[in-house]
């Protein structure tokens, strides 16, 4: 790459040469708008989008959009874009990733390409990492879109708002400081989500845009979606969001089945293994397996000779996850215990994961390790990676501060390209050497004592760990010195953020994990800003940044070193190490752990040397490499389930659109289901036997042909055809006398005069009960709702299968396979047996539930007095799930079952197929 970059320059460089240009020619027609009147300025949006619907493109008005949202900027916040900014703003507009240091504005720098995208009014997305960030931001910025005439929506975990100003007087230079880290909820006006949504610009969180969309793909009418189409979305701090969490999907769940104490009989079993005599545990690759040591106690304390061979797989399951969870992951570290629930640590920014759990069985046995209520295993209802959503959008692009470490993996998974650009002012920040110790123990001593002599002389410190075990427990050594201290540890968003935003004023010293404030600039003096006092910290030398410990990745590394040093203020950063942190423990070679042991170093005397910082290096970009390579497994795995999510997905918004503007259409596509399933049945029940076809391959006669057998079957015709449409005597007796003429008759010539006849009875079936079920549209909403519960619970079932198949893929490997493609092969396979299942149960099923609809309707009508519409579950309900609104079905579970019938009035054994078409026996379906 470097030799590239002799040869043809560096593309950055480049790259902002051309914006420099543009940002000229903004600065050129400034002053014209300046002359503008407040209402001048607000029809520059009007004027613009006149322009774009004559044909102009976005670019062609980028210069006049840029300019204008610059001058309401200065004109409700007093800020006035940076040069820098503009440029931020040209590259987010292209699709490109800005990395902008902490403190150059990313916030405002986001301004310019949401205004000028949202000119198109397809809408604007910008996505941060909390619901606090997205209300700050909605009422922050939202003052400079309002000012222009646009609308502002904020989406929140459970709720939605619009951007309206209720103080119309001027606000204080001081209150709109304080925007930065504190929000005027009087500005959010509570709304509906699709408002939000349809506002020109909106704000959220990646996690509610990501299950707002899986919603509304599950939604029974058009009109109960929220979102619009997917057009623009910026992310900010898009590290975190496309890489730090590009592993954890998201997932719409239900409850699957009761909780099992066998958790606790598992969690107490492995609780009496010990490492390395009964299992093997592999930190590096995050594995745990039992040794045969291990296999033999467990046999031994459930009382099994063999337990693969006894046992049940999901027994050996819950034994190998009981074992992770002790072994593997560790409290106040992977995950907290708050109010008697198990709560997920993010492992990248220590927050806590509200909402989150583990998957495939392993938060239960975390539940029993720590002797919680166990809850309920989840049924996937619907997911989607984060990776795949936002590749979703038209166009996407994304800012940071540390995007360049990991340039090479937003391209290949994303197609991304990072701009690097310039700060406003030159970094004075001194970024020294590592101090490196040779026990945890000596580390924290040295840390303590640095931090107690930085705030005897009044500079300010902000200290990283990576954990809340070890935030906490370096807190309770500066109590232990005196030292006051704030203390964060990511659990509440808007209450970290106004300490953070003082986290730079004389003698304070804030203790923090990696991430927590993050978002919030770190103004010196405190913010709202002290000019004298901010000269004072600057004499000191700054916002001291001790790091105590190095993260995996250099990016994280990277910005903590980032808190110091804004906009050329003086500023420090250095990281204190020992050989007992994770990394070193872990990932450093074996070299440099004996080159300690054979220096003799105390253990609170510091040592620094380029072998072991270079070191240090080669395993966070041996980490690094080994998290990409994974991350881009995943997608390639994930592609596969987003395609078959893709196709799914459109079916479904297909039935709905025919639904509400073509109905015709989806009557034909639904009749067009019933004569496939017939031509289906009727060519697989007449097939011709393999003994007749290598005859006929051998030059038979025509006369032969017609004399020879076949392997006709007439009865199974007429049984299969019942379980669609009820078939008279008289049209069973004709299925049946066509038997003996296939012997006498061209094969294929009678078999479509069979395919022909019952199209033709299915047709006259299907006139009759549109008749007797009234109005048109009622049909048609019968349809659509056959059609909807087959493809939703189908598609569950295929969640679950594809879930199965790739925990067990890999192991292909061991066969000389890749697994990948055998992975690819056989998803294609369970996907097309998907699509067929689907249009069968439609099929199979719509006759019983149009025919259920109009008794329903008649003894709605003759009991209307006596019980609820709401409440009439009959047991031919039940029997064919011939509800029109699925969601009711909740409530049957106390309609008392007693026998069920198929549609010939046969008594259905619990072990036969059960008559809804479902594919599955009758105890597993509706007998259950």
């Amino acid at each position: 790459m470097k030799i590239l970059e002799k040869i043809f320059g560096d593309p950055n460089v480049k790259i902002l040469k051309h914006y420099q240009k543009r940002v000229g020619r903004i600065n050129a027609i400034e002053h014209n708008i300046k002359m503008l009147s407040d209402d001048a300025l607000k029809q520059q949006t009007k004027i613009l989008r006149e322009r774009l619907d004559k044909g102009e493109t976005l670019d062609a008005v980028l210069d006049i959009a840029f300019a204008t949202v610059r001058e309401a900027a200065q004109r409700t916040l007093g800020q006035r874009h940076y040069d820098v900014q503009l440029m931020a703003g040209m590259a987010l507009h292209e699709g490109k990733i800005a990395e902008m240091k902490t403190g150059e504005g990313k916030t405002l720098a986001a301004t310019l390409s949401l205004y000028l995208n949202a000119l198109s009014s397809q809408g604007a997305h910008l996505v941060t990492v909390n619901d606090y960030l997205a209300r700050r931001d909605a009422d922050w910025m939202g003052r400079i879109f309002y000012a222009l005439g646009m609308t502002v929506g904020c989406i929140q975990h459970e709720a939605a708002f619009i951007f309206d100003p209720k103080i119309e007087q001027e606000e204080t230079k001081e209150a709109i400081t304080k925007l930065s880290f504190k929000v005027d909820m009087q500005n959010l006006r509570s709304v509906g989500r699709r408002e939000a949504y349809n506002a020109d610009i909106t704000y959220g969180t990646n996690n509610e845009f990501g299950f707002d969309y899986l919603r509304d793909n599950m939604v029974q009418e058009s009109s109960q979606k929220v979102q619009r189409s997917l057009h623009f979305a910026i992310i900010d701090e898009v590290d975190s969001i496309l890489i730090d969490e590009a592993r954890t999907p998201l997932i719409i769940s239900a409850p699957a089945q009761e909780a099992t104490e066998r958790y606790h009989t598992f969690a107490h079993i492995v609780s009496q293994l010990k490492e390395n005599e009964d299992y093997n545990m592999d930190e590096k690759m995050r594995a745990v397996a039992l040794t045969q040591s291990g296999i033999d106690r467990v046999e031994r304390m459930l009382g099994k000779k063999n337990m693969y061979q006894e046992g049940s797989v999901e027994d050996i399951h819950h034994i190998e996850q009981a074992l992770k969870a002790n072994a593997l992951f560790k409290k106040d570290r992977d995950y907290v215990v708050r109010e008697g629930e198990v709560v997920i640590v993010d492992e990248f920014t220590g927050r806590l994961m509200f909402g989150r759990r583990f998957s495939e069985g392993l938060h239960q046995a975390i539940e029993a390790k720590e002797g919680l209520t166990i809850k309920q295993e989840s049924l996937t209802l619907a997911t989607i990676t984060l990776q795949n959503l936002f590749r979703l959008y038209k166009k996407l692009a994304g800012m940071t501060g540390t995007a360049a470490t990991e340039a090479e993996e937003f391209a290949k998974i994303y197609g991304l390209d990072v701009v690097v650009v310039p700060t406003n002012r030159p970094m004075i920040r001194i970024d020294a050497a590592d101090r490196i110790y040779r026990t945890e123990r000596g580390k924290s001593k040295a840390v303590v004592q640095e931090i107690k002599k930085l705030y005897e002389n009044g500079q300010p410190v902000l200290v990283g760990t990576i954990s809340i075990e070890k935030n906490e427990r370096l807190s309770a050594m500066l109590k232990k010195e005196g030292i006051p201290h704030n203390l964060l540890n990511a659990k509440n968003h808007e209450h970290e953020a106004e300490i953070i935003a003082q986290a730079g004023k004389l003698h304070a010293v804030t203790v923090a994990t990696n991430m927590a404030g993050r978002g919030v600039d770190i103004v010196l003096s405190g913010n709202p800003p002290n000019a004298s006092e901010a000269e004072k910290i600057k004499q000191l030398g700054g916002l001291t940044v001790l790091g105590t410990e190095r993260h995996e990745s250099r990016r994280i590394d990277n910005q903590l070193r980032g808190r110091s040093g804004r906009q050329g203020d003086a500023g420090k950063s250095q990281f204190y190490i020992s050989l007992e942190d994770d990394l070193m423990r872990i990932f450093a070679s074996e070299r440099l752990k004996s080159l300690m042991t054979r220096l003799g170093q105390p253990e609170d005397m510091p040592l620094e040397n380029s072998l072991i910082t270079r070191s240090i290096e080669a395993a966070q970009k041996k980490v690094e490499g080994r998290n990409f390579d994974i991350r881009k497994h995943l997608v390639e795995y994930d592609d596969v389930m987003n395609k078959h999510r893709e196709v799914i997905y459109k079916k479904r918004n297909e039935i709905l659109y025919d639904y509400e503007h073509e109905p015709k259409k989806l009557r034909e596509r639904t009749f067009e289901m019933i004569e496939n399933e017939i031509e289906q049945v009727v060519s697989f029940h007449t097939a011709i036997d393999k003994t007749q076809e290598r005859t006929k391959n051998n030059g038979m006669s025509k006369a032969q042909e017609r004399n020879t057998s076949t392997s006709w079957d007439m009865q199974e015709i007429e049984e299969v055809m019942s379980t669609i449409f009820l078939l008279s005597e008289e049209e069973k007796k004709y299925i049946r006398g066509l038997q003996p003429q296939s012997a006498t008759n061209e094969v294929h010539i009678l078999r479509d005069q069979v395919i022909q006849v019952l199209i033709q009875w299915a047709s006259q079936r299907y006139e009759k009960l549109e008749s007797s079920v009234g109005e048109p549209q009622l049909m048609r909403r019968i349809e659509k709702s056959v059609w909807l519960r087959a493809i939703d619970m189908l598609w569950i079932d295929h969640l679950d299968q594809m879930t199965r198949l790739r925990e067990g893929i890999g192991l292909r490997g061991y066969g000389q396979k890749d697994p990948l493609v055998e992975y690819q092969k056989e998803a294609y396979d369970h996907f097309t047996e998907l699509m067929n299942t689907i249009a069968r149960q439609v099929a199979h099923t719509i006759f019983k539930v149009g025919a259920q609809s109009v008794m329903t309707s008649t003894l709605m009508q003759k009991r209307q007095q006596e019980i609820a519409p709401s409440k009439v579950f009959s047991e031919e309900t039940r029997q064919f799930g011939g509800l029109l609104q699925p969601q009711e079905t909740r409530n049957t579970q106390n309609v008392v079952l007693k026998k069920i019938k198929d549609a010939s009035g046969q008594k259905v054994g619990r072990n036969d197929l059960c008559p809804c078409g479902s594919g599955k026996k009758l105890k597993r379906c509706h007998g259950a």
